[in-house]
């Protein structure tokens, strides 16, 4: 199975680029372009939040025009810069997945992975949150999946990154969520976005991942109180690929033309030929 990995289009208006700078319309338009491209194609396509910029119903004209270019199946879920109602009522028209009110969670069963998306936004916050009532029904959910190989996706990580311009906006979790994660090592990963940079750590006996933006990206700075800023580093698309032998294999697709694939042509001199011109490496 191979799920392609989308996050924080951050889709404005026609002729309003965010921050007065970045078109992320055309970029958003090559993140599905770089998905079109993949070969072999994703059996489907997970949007982790920040769809839009403001939230606005032209806005969700606009990332639904994109979306409708893909023919596997794209299954998403709101961030802070989303608004719930709309999210659910643009996207929502002729899908089943979503809800038609409450929180915007489900579970997709159709493949061998099970896709478990959560809703994590306070609405008029930056920062996220899995309070009683959606920590119950992921409770609920993971207890119905047996075992089976699951996915978990969600904007906001449950997790601190050690980048404290990221960590003053966490999505706010209780010990007992973490617990519910650790008790189910069937789950693979916890796929996030919001922080507009790849990321990785253990977290509750699984992993946690972040992923890129497919626009602008969060400078990444380790000095402690400092602020985010964007740069407009490469964007990037994850690819997550599973196996029943391997598990979840996660790889990260640079968005971009570098030109076309090329052999490699070995030194005389390199001591590893002999079997590295078996192997092609």
């Amino acid at each position: 199975m191979i799920i392609a990995q989308l996050s924080d289009f951050h889709v404005r208006p026609h002729g309003q680029p965010a921050y007065g700078i970045v078109d992320t319309n055309a970029a958003t338009r090559r993140a599905v372009d770089a998905v079109l491209a993949l070969e072999p194609r994703p059996d489907c396509v997970l949007v982790t939040g920040d769809l839009c910029d403001c939230g606005l119903p032209e806005e969700y004209e606009i990332v639904r025009a994109e979306l409708a270019r893909l023919p596997m199946p794209v299954y998403a879920v709101p961030g802070n810069h989303d608004r719930r109602e709309v999210f659910a009522a643009m996207l929502g028209e002729g899908s089943s997945y979503l809800p038609k009110s409450g929180f915007l969670h489900y579970t997709i069963e159709d493949y061998p992975v099970r896709l478990i998306g959560l809703d994590t936004v306070i609405p008029g916050e930056d920062g996220g949150e899995i309070c009683g009532e959606r920590e119950a029904w992921l409770a609920e959910r993971l207890g119905e999946g047996r075992g089976r190989p699951t996915l978990i996706f969600m904007h906001h990580p449950p997790f601190a990154v050690g980048v404290d311009g990221m960590d003053i906006m966490p999505c706010r979790v209780s010990p007992d969520f973490v617990a519910l994660i650790a008790r189910h090592p069937e789950i693979e990963r916890v796929l996030c976005g919001h922080y507009h940079r790849p990321i990785q750590l253990r977290f509750a006996g699984t992993i946690g991942f972040v992923a890129p933006g497919t626009a602008h990206q969060v400078a990444l700075d380790l000095r402690p109180g400092t602020q985010n800023w964007f740069v407009m580093e490469p964007p990037a698309i994850a690819i997550h690929v599973w196996k029943p032998e391997t598990g979840l294999v996660s790889h990260l697709q640079p968005i971009g033309d570098f030109g076309p694939r090329r052999p490699f042509v070995l030194d005389p001199a390199y001591p590893g030929k002999q079997q590295a011109v078996a192997a092609h490496v």
